[in-house]
């Protein structure tokens, strides 16, 4: 092993070669990784002792492999998935083995690579998560909308202008409400694919700030916004559309969780950055949940069932990250939370223009 053992020593994957008697002879680094253990633990044991494989009925994997070892054309076992009961919890791995064998048919040694499935595992659950999520989202306006148009056919007559016009009204938010949920999963499919696409652009960030503002001033009545953007604000270099959301989300954000008290938008800039700033009074968030707020479908616990897809600010990070900024929170029972985020302050020099 010692020539291809410099080129396996370098993998990624975890490498085991078993010899003839099912003892492990060797293991690279990535396989000590996995294992949880030094290659002199590994070296020497069996197999099923050094790296515990288990199927799904907890079968050690190497001892349901002598059949397949006392059959002289099979060579190559396929992609297996088992779990390596090492160290704790079981860590679910990806194998694939070949049968090293000599004239007589006879294994000598066998090459097992593995690979840890943890991370796609995590991802198909997530995938999951979000078609569930996004399915429940969408039945409700769905239904209005069908509810509404299926009565406005067939009973049009028996309606005064006013109760149609409410019923369209409510159709048409509806209808924007599934707009966006769809922009949602394309937006969460582009970050998580690195596929954004930006339309930079100078803009005045202050002036988007007060439009914001000023439509949820409209919807939100119960709330008391205060804006605060100092003069001579300067104009950023970014994409407005992006921006423009990012912003929007945690506006409604602090909304949502500020019971109907104060929300504040706030900018400030540096020689280098913009920063803005937005704070409610709410209950704030526990520390130990403050890390996980920009994940995909948090939703702040202790504070009732407020509704949403858990996305908006895991997209807002995304946005804001695409730009080469930064987001994060500030939070206290007292005082409520304080979500900013900070841009690359700078024109059209940053796109190589003089």
């Amino acid at each position: 092993m010692a020539d291809d053992g410099a080129y396996l020593e370098l993998l990624p994957d975890a490498v085991v070669v078993v010899d003839a008697e099912g003892r492990v002879a060797y293991a690279n680094p990535a396989a000590e990784r996995l294992a949880r253990a030094s290659r002199d633990e590994l070296v020497g044991r069996p197999m099923d002792d050094a790296m515990p494989l288990r199927d799904g009925a907890g079968n050690p994997w190497w001892t349901c492999t002598e059949r397949l070892r006392r059959l002289p054309g099979v060579r190559r076992v396929p992609v297996r998935e088992l779990d390596l009961v090492a160290g704790g919890e079981p860590t679910p791995v990806d194998l694939t083995a070949r049968f090293l064998r000599d004239g007589a048919g006879r294994v000598v040694q066998a090459v097992c690579v593995l690979r840890d499935a943890s991370t796609r595992n995590r991802a198909d659950s997530q995938r999951g998560e979000l078609i569930s999520t996004l399915a429940h989202e969408l039945r409700s306006p769905l239904t209005s909308v069908k509810g509404f148009t299926s009565t406005l056919l067939h009973r049009w007559e028996r309606f005064t202008d006013d109760q149609k016009r409410e019923m369209l009204a409510t159709v048409n938010m509806d209808a924007d409400r599934v707009t966006r949920l769809i922009k949602e999963l394309l937006d969460v499919s582009r970050i998580d694919a690195g596929r954004l696409e930006l339309r930079r652009t100078e803009f005045d960030l202050a002036a988007m700030a007060e439009g914001i503002v000023g439509r949820f001033q409209l919807q939100h009545d119960r709330h008391r916004f205060q804006l605060t953007f100092p003069d001579g604000f300067p104009r950023v270099y970014a994409d407005p559309d992006k921006i423009e959301q990012v912003l929007t989300n945690l506006v409604e954000n602090a909304v949502k969780y500020s019971d109907g008290g104060a929300v504040t938008v706030t900018g400030r800039a540096t020689e280098t950055e913009v920063e803005v700033a937005v704070g409610d009074h709410g209950v704030g968030i526990p520390a130990d949940q403050l890390p996980l707020i920009f994940t995909k479908f948090y939703r702040r616990t202790g504070h009732g069932s407020p509704g949403g897809t858990g996305l908006g600010l895991f997209i807002a990070r995304g946005l804001v990250e695409a730009h080469d900024g930064r987001i994060w929170a500030d939070s206290s029972p007292e005082d409520g939370t304080t979500l900013r985020f900070r841009l690359p302050r700078g024109g059209l020099e940053l796109a190589g223009i003089t």
